[in-house]
């Protein structure tokens, strides 16, 4: 509906958007930044921030730039499962089929890794997501799993990512054999007043927005209400879309911004 009132090819905030059309956010350049350092290093990372901070979309993007004849991509974002059920995903991620013991799925996941490695010349990048909810004894069992030659190669990529209570469960005595092993950590952050707006600005731009849509108090109403949180950016912009269509208010102003802020409950 809105997207006819303000003269739009498609939908500015959606989930959809592709890699290659991110904004450039300091936060954002500096994540991707440090991922590509794993990549080239290899070994563990860990990657943190708040909920809606674009951890996802930073993964979704290195993942992107990655090629397929150099790099094994596996994706899991499970850690809600039983442990079990990590070893498996782990396993089926690397193109092998699962056994039933767990002695054997860690073989398996060794085996699968030194093959791509060593013989396809290919290093698989594991990205675990949401793991900050991960059973603590998988946490555990990840530095022996990924514990190469008496612990003295990286022959992959291995990506923890989660809510910041996964930074502080790393620190913990039990998980110190793991937290030990990795190489790169990076706290994801908002993004400033600024960034915000230029934030906006593109987003409506790649749309096909050629007037400014948010005036400038509208703007600093989604910043003040998101916390310049880019999910809770985009649902707060997108919902004032939709109200300042049905306004026909144009551009939109903060007061609209303020009761789209109600109806998501920001």
């Amino acid at each position: 509906m809105y997207r006819a009132f303000y003269s739009l090819s498609h939908h500015p905030f959606g989930k959809d958007i592709r890699p290659e059309d991110h904004f450039d956010s300091a936060c954002f350049t500096e994540a991707t930044a440090r991922l590509k350092y794993l990549v080239g290093t290899r070994g563990i990372g860990v990657l943190t921030g708040e909920a809606g901070s674009g951890k996802t979309f930073v993964l979704r993007s290195l993942a992107a730039s990655l090629s397929s004849s150099l790099y094994r991509l596996v994706y899991l974002p499970l850690s809600t499962g039983t442990t079990m059920d990590m070893y498996r995903a782990l396993v089926q991620g690397l193109g092998d089929e699962p056994h039933h013991k767990k002695i054997d799925l860690f073989g398996q996941v060794q085996q699968a890794i030194l093959h791509f490695s060593q013989e396809k010349r290919i290093t698989p990048v594991l990205m675990l997501d949401e793991m900050h909810a991960a059973k603590i004894d998988f946490l555990m069992d990840l530095s022996m799993i990924f514990n190469f030659s008496m612990d003295s190669k990286n022959p992959f990529v291995l990506v923890l990512a989660g809510l910041p209570y996964l930074a502080v469960r790393l620190r913990l005595n039990h998980a110190q054999p793991l937290a030990q092993r990795v190489v790169m950590q990076y706290k994801m952050q908002p993004m400033k007043k600024e960034e915000v707006a230029q934030y906006v600005s593109h987003h409506m731009k790649l749309a096909g927005a050629v007037t400014p849509v948010f005036s400038e108090p509208a703007v600093e109403a989604i910043t003040s209400h998101s916390g310049g949180r880019p999910r809770l950016v985009n649902n707060l912009a997108c919902t004032s879309l939709l109200l300042g269509a049905q306004m026909r208010q144009n551009p939109i102003d903060a007061e609209v911004v303020r009761m789209a802020a109600d109806e998501v409950s920001l």
